[in-house]
């Protein structure tokens, strides 16, 4: 099975949304209220691989059972550097259940928050069709 680790440095948006579980909720550094969801979860996650430059995770950390992980990135989005993590439960399944992201400094969050606000029709389109190609199933 891929990674969620793996699928993100490959850039592969279908291995990243195939981790992802139906119920995951991804709470995003920017946005006051967690999204809950596969659907529009792997729809941010899309536009995030859109918006990040020069991506690379620095370091990783798990607990010992497997199921909790810390990402620590990089990234450069419209000139700002970004340090980051992605915080990562894993639920019995090996899915990720819960997605958290932090950034920091400041102007790179506010960075970040232009950009993804740029994004975010398009993100809302891919996470209606996902949907619905998903109840049509």
């Amino acid at each position: 099975m891929t990674t969620f680790r793996e699928a993100v440095e490959a850039r592969d948006s279908e291995a990243m949304a195939a981790v992802l579980a139906e119920n995951v909720v991804f709470t995003s550094p920017v946005a006051f209220k967690p999204y809950p969801g596969k659907a529009i979860t792997a729809a941010i996650l899309r536009g995030v691989l859109r918006v990040f430059e020069d991506f690379r995770y620095v370091r990783e950390i798990a607990n010992p059972d497997g199921r909790d992980h810390a990402l620590i990135f990089e990234a450069t989005v419209n000139g700002k550097t970004v340090n980051g993590c992605d915080f990562l439960h894993y639920d019995d399944n090996g899915l990720i259940d819960s997605l958290t992201v932090m950034i920091r400094p400041l102007s790179a969050a506010q960075a970040m928050a232009e950009a993804m606000t740029a994004q975010f029709p398009r993100i809302q389109e891919e996470a209606l069709a996902a949907t619905q190609a998903q109840s049509a199933s």
